[in-house]
Parts: structure tokens; sequence; C-alpha cells
């Protein structure tokens, strides 16, 4: 086990162990080279010495390196230190599957088709290279933050050829498919099989088949029926259990073909819920042996008896019209009678059975043309038949320059701006669907509809699912006025502000009731973004603990600062004007120097500042971080790519960084059109090793914030 502050292979930090599994262990780490944070797989050490066990392990890294999708997780690095074997994958924040199910209880049908749909666009991407994953579950599949989907966890894939046969590494076997449990052939149908019970699990909240050993669950797999998802969702539609029920087929032939098939299914229960699409395909019955019955036999024997007594006639007849033809009949000692029929053992005659088989080869081919007929009709292939003169006048339409081509393709509605009910039921007009990929902070009001794909009037297939961000809001919150409220009370009004992420801190107070809130962080007013932090203090009453103010009236804002924060008293500065004292330096302080009160008590130090009329009245702490940087030796270089929703304006970049416990912002770049990828030269506070740079965009002359980067900084 790998400790906190180890380096491996000279350039990956181990900060934090954040998962384990069968045969390693899984560590948060930061790439010191790149400057980003990552995930390190490391095999744990019973194993290291088990040459099986490393060459899973590397076949893990070798089947996940060659994959790039969005819904996959990257493997950026495969290795060995000192005996340690790890993988380096991209490090996605957010819980399993699993995690969210159990959760949840059970997932609503349109967020479980939709995670469906991005499960299988990653196993999609895999199977193109030839990958099959071969252990999907949901304790494989992670669910970030910013609502993505990614498969992970290829530790017993490997690359499908004709001669890829499972050997005895298996996954969970909740999830695993017939012929893996067989221990057979193996591919990418053996995924299907599993995603099939994944979407199950997500509906139901169970897996369908359950046991006291894995030798109980596998048989289950080979010979039980799964239960109908439907009795334990009972308002599942019928569209998605067929799918279900076509993904868990025993015999892989009767499942899906591929990857594709299952995602154009999944949209299309999005658009027809209740629709019988799904096709099934039925059991063979010519391989089954089928059992005569007594009575059978004997109606058969008694048929036979029944032609007996007749081919006379039928013997006169035929001779007759033999002799009409000019044909001879022949000696009775060159023809048998009973030359039709079999010995009385027998059945049904050669020449009956002959025309059957091809009374039957003639009935199926009529059918296989009526089927190609009708596949081509409803397809538009063949337009005969209507009726009309073929150089009559055309029925007018409302587009009458619209092609026999476009009439299965559709215009994108614009869906920016309403609601995801109201954009359901307007897609729905144009047989097209939606589904959420993210949320976002945006000019539009919370819960609407600020980002679509494909844009508004672009001319696509019917049952295309467009993707939509869903607004958070204005990501500039103000801070409303919760000072002497209750913390309950205070807690509520920072919620309805918007404002989620809330510290509660105790401080003592002659002035401020028990309970009630002494001071925010930031300040009342003051606009902050929905990821940050807001500080409550809350009174415990008065101390007994007693302290003396000290004068600090001409001193720097940081030295100040730290004068009364060391006499144990609370300091919030606001910005004023004077001649008095030089800019930057204390000008006025709230209580007199020699003062006694209680420890803790909040000081407000007024600061001389140049633009003091051009700002707020009051701010929070270290209101600018310039005087950090000039000084600091704490540099970060990092690339950065374009947001997707910049348009290309002029841009505003501001550092965030916290410095002794309080926020402090610089404005590195106002004004400026930048080009992407676009390098981050930035100078932090001293000591501080981490922080984000903001970016706005100017759009009509009000910047909008477009995205934030983390960022690390390192000693130079």
């Amino acid at each position: 086990m790998l400790k906190e502050g180890m380096i491996v292979a000279e350039r990956y930090e181990i900060i934090s162990k954040i998962g384990t599994g069968g045969m390693a262990d899984v560590y948060k780490a930061k790439d010191h080279k790149l400057n980003r944070f990552v995930a390190v797989k490391v095999m744990k050490s019973e194993f290291r010495e088990d040459r099986n066990f490393i060459t899973k392990f590397r076949r893990e890294a070798q089947a996940a390196a060659g994959l790039a999708n969005p819904n996959i997780v990257n493997v950026f690095d495969v290795g060995e230190d000192n005996g340690v074997y790890f993988i380096v994958m991209e490090l996605v924040e957010g819980i399993t599957l699993k995690e969210y199910i159990a959760k949840k209880g059970k997932l609503s049908v349109r967020e479980a088709t939709s995670i469906a749909i991005q499960v299988c666009m990653g196993l999609e991407a895999a199977h193109a290279q030839n990958i099959v994953h071969r252990d999907v579950k949901p304790q494989n599949i992670i669910i970030s933050t910013d609502g993505k989907v990614k498969v992970t966890d290829f530790g017993i894939a490997r690359a499908a050829s004709s001669n890829t046969i499972s050997a005895n590494a298996m996954g969970s076997v909740h999830y695993s498919s017939p012929e893996q449990v067989r221990g057979g052939f193996a591919d990418a149908k053996s995924d299907i099989y599993s995603v099939g019970i994944t979407i199950y699990e997500m509906v139901t909240g169970r897996v369908p088949f359950d046991g006291d050993t894995t030798v109980a669950i596998a048989i289950k797999h080979l010979q039980d029926e799964m239960e109908a998802p439907s009795r334990f969702t009972p308002e599942l539609p019928r569209s998605l259990e067929q799918i279900i029920f076509k993904c868990t087929q025993k015999s892989p032939d009767r499942r899906y073909n591929t990857m594709s098939e299952v995602i154009a299914d999944l949209k299309h229960s999005l658009i027809d819920p209740n629709g019988d699409f799904v096709t099934l395909m039925p059991l063979s019955d010519h391989a089954r042996t089928v059992v005569i019955s007594n009575d059978e036999m004997a109606a058969i024997k008694a048929g036979r008896q029944a032609a007996r007594v007749e081919e006379p006639v039928q013997t006169t007849f035929s001779s007759t019209a033999s002799a009409r033809k000019g044909y001879e009949q022949p000696e009775d000692d060159d023809y048998d009678e009973d030359d039709d029929y079999d010995d009385e053992e027998g059945g049904i005659s050669s020449k009956l059975e002959k025309a059957m088989t091809i009374g039957g080869f003639i009935i199926g081919a009529l059918i296989i043309c009526i089927l190609i007929y009708v596949i081509a009709q409803a397809a538009g292939i063949f337009k005969f038949g209507s009726g009309k003169d073929k150089d009559a006048t055309p029925t007018p339409t409302e587009n009458p320059t619209e092609t026999v081509a476009d009439d299965e393709q559709v215009e994108v509605p614009t869906i920016i701006g309403m609601t995801p009910e109201n954009a359901q039921a307007e897609a729905n007009k144009f047989n097209l669907g939606i589904t959420k990929v993210a949320e976002a902070p945006s000019e539009f009001p919370a819960g609407t509809i600020c980002d679509q794909d494909p844009e508004p009037g672009t001319r696509v297939d019917k049952n295309t699912t467009i993707t939509y961000t869903v607004s958070t809001g204005n990501s500039e919150l103000v801070i409303p006025d919760v000072v002497n409220r209750t913390a309950t009370e205070a807690q509520q009004m920072l919620a309805d502000a918007g404002i989620t992420k809330i510290k509660l801190e105790e401080k003592a107070s002659d002035s401020v009731a028990i309970g009630n809130v002494i001071t925010v962080n930031p300040a009342v007013g003051a606009t902050v973004s929905a990821d940050d932090t807001v500080t409550l203090s809350i009174s415990t009453g008065a101390s007994t603990e007693k302290c003396r103010v000290p004068e600090v009236r001409g001193y720097s804002e940081a030295d100040a600062t730290d004068i009364m924060t060391s006499a144990g008293l609370t300091v919030r500065t606001k910005k004023g004007q004077s001649e008095r004292v030089g800019i930057g330096e204390v000008m006025e302080q709230s209580i007199e120097a020699g003062t006694e009160v209680s420890a803790g008590t909040e000081i407000i130090l007024t600061i001389n500042s140049e633009d003091a009329g051009d700002e707020p009245s009051e701010s929070t702490g270290n209101s600018d971080s310039t005087e950090y940087a000039s000084q600091s030796k704490w540099r970060c270089n990092e690339k950065v790519g374009a947001p997707s929703n910049y348009t290309g304006g002029p841009v505003k970049l501001v550092l965030e960084q916290t410095v002794n416990g309080e926020k402090v912002t610089t404005t590195i770049l106002e004004q400026d059109s930048i080009s992407f990828p676009y390098e981050l030269d930035i100078v932090g506070a001293d000591g501080v090793t981490s922080g984000k740079v903001l970016m706005y965009e100017l759009v009509n002359g009000t910047y909008k914030l477009r995205c934030n980067w983390p960022v690390t900084f390192s000693e130079q």
C-alpha cells in the first residue's frame, strides 16, 4: 500500500487512496510533469510475484490505452517502479453507478435510458477497436459530477479475434453472460447481455438472478428465465422492457448484433415509450425432436388404410387416362400398387413428402416476396398503385420544394429557453427525442435549457435525440443580508439565493445572540459563483476571555490584519479615501485602541484606496492579490483549450486563491481576444499550491462567465 506523499516513477505524487479492487488499489495523484490530477491504479503487493496477474494487469492497459472516447476513462501511462506496477488514468470525480442505484433505490426510465445510451456509446467505440470489455457492471460505470457517464476497468478485456476463448477470468457473475459462465466464446454480444442486466438493475433496483453462491447464480443464468422487470416497476414502458429482454437472451444469436442497434432502439424508446418496434427473434423449431403420440400414429395408419381403399379407383382413372394418351399400362408383375407407400411401419408417401417440401419452399418464397414488397412500400421505394395518372398535377404541400428523400428528415426546433417538459412536447411534434447531458450557469433562468445540439434549423433524421444543457442560473450570486439571523434561517436564505456550499464556524460575541450569525464571508452584497464556499460565523455568546484592541492606523492592510488576528480579534475590511496615510494603509479602525473587548470581536478596518468610489463599500479580507503576486515565486504554467460556449469575443481572466483563509482574486487579463490553446503563465501567492482561473467573455458590454480551470502552482 502506498502512502501519501510518495512519488511514483519520479512524477506522480500520491495524494490519497480513493478505491480498491480485486487485484489493485486506486489512488488520487498529482502529475508534476503536466500539472494535473490523475488516478493511479497500483497492483496489490500479494500479486506482484504472480506472472499471470502481471500479464492481466498489463493487458488492461494495452486494451484501454488505444481507446479515446468521452464515455471511456482514458489511460495515460503504464509502467513499473521498483516492483510497483501501475496504470495512470484519467481522474473522474463522481460515484459509481452501483452507488448511485443504491442511493436512489431505482432510477427513472428517462435517466436509466440516458445512462444506458452513454454506456453503449463507450462500448461501441471499444468494439470498433475489436476490444470486448467482458466485465460490464454498475461498479465499472462512473457518473461524474458534471453528469457524464464513463466506462472504466477493462481489467479482463482483451482484443477479440476468431480464437478468443474465455479463460477462467470473468467479471461479477451477477452480470456475466451464459457463454461466459460456461467458459465459452465471449464477444461483443456478451457485453450486450451485461448491459441488459445493468439496465434491469437500474429500473428495478435489483439484479434478475441472485443466490447464495456464484455457482448457483451462474446456473440461473444458464437455465432460469428472467422475471419481467415490469413486475417490480409496473410503470416501465413496453419498449424498454422488450429491449432488456432482447439484450438478455440466453442464445447470443437472439440478441442485438451490435451496440449501435441497442443505441438506436434506446433512442427510439424515448420517442415512443410504448411502441412495439423491438423485434425478438422466434425460437427455432427445426432442431427439436418431435415425439408422435399413439393417437397421432393411429390416425396416420387409418389415413393410410383409407388411401389403400380408394387406390383402385385412382388406378383405373390413371389407366384410362394413360390409354387415352397412348401410353401402355405396365404389366401386373412390373407394377406394385404399394410402391408409393412405405412398409407397414412407415408413414407418409415419399411423393407426398416431396410435394409438401416443394410447396413449403413456394409458400416461403411468396411470404418473403410479400415482406419485401411491404418494406419497400414503407421505405418509399415503390410508388405505383396510387391510382393517379403519372402526369397529374401533384397536390400542394406546406413545403413544395421538399423532395421525397426529405420525407424522413425534419428540422430541429428551438428548445433553448424552454423547460425540459415543454421542450419534450415540442420535440415530439417533430418525432425527435431529447436528453439532458449537463448543467451549467448561464443568463437563462435556472431550470431552463441554455444550450442544445444539434442547433436549431439543422435537418436531421426522424427519431434523432437532441442533447441539451440545463441552466443553473446566473453564475454571479449575491450574498444576502444574513447577519444577526439564526443559523438555520441564514442557511435557508443562502440556499434560496442559489448558494449551496456553506461552512459554519463558531465564535464568541458580546453583541450577537447565541446561535445567530456574527459575520458572513464573503461579505453581504458580494458576488460569488455557485462553486464558492460561504462561511458563516455563529455566535456562542459572550466570551470570558478578554483582550485589548491594538493600534494599527498607518499599517499596511496585511500587517494590520496579522496584528489584530494575533490579538484574538476578527477582521473585516472596507475601502475609503484619506490623505493622512498612504495607499493600502489603514486609515480608520472601528474600535479605538486600548479598548478591552471579548476575544473574537469583529474589528472593521478602513483601507485607504484610490478607487474607493468605484468599488463596493465593503470587501472581504484581501480584495486584491497583486501584493502577493508581485512578491511570490510560486508559478503556474499550463495550457488550456477553448470552452465549448466561447464565441470568440474579448475575455477577462481572473485568478482565485485562498490565502490565510480568505479568498483572493487577481485579474490576469482583460478586454483582449486570445487564441486557443492558451498558455496560462501565472504567478500566485507564496506557499499556495492551488487555485482556479475564471474565464469571462464580453457579450453586449457585460462579462459572462464561460468556464473555470483548476490550476496548480509550484515554487520556481
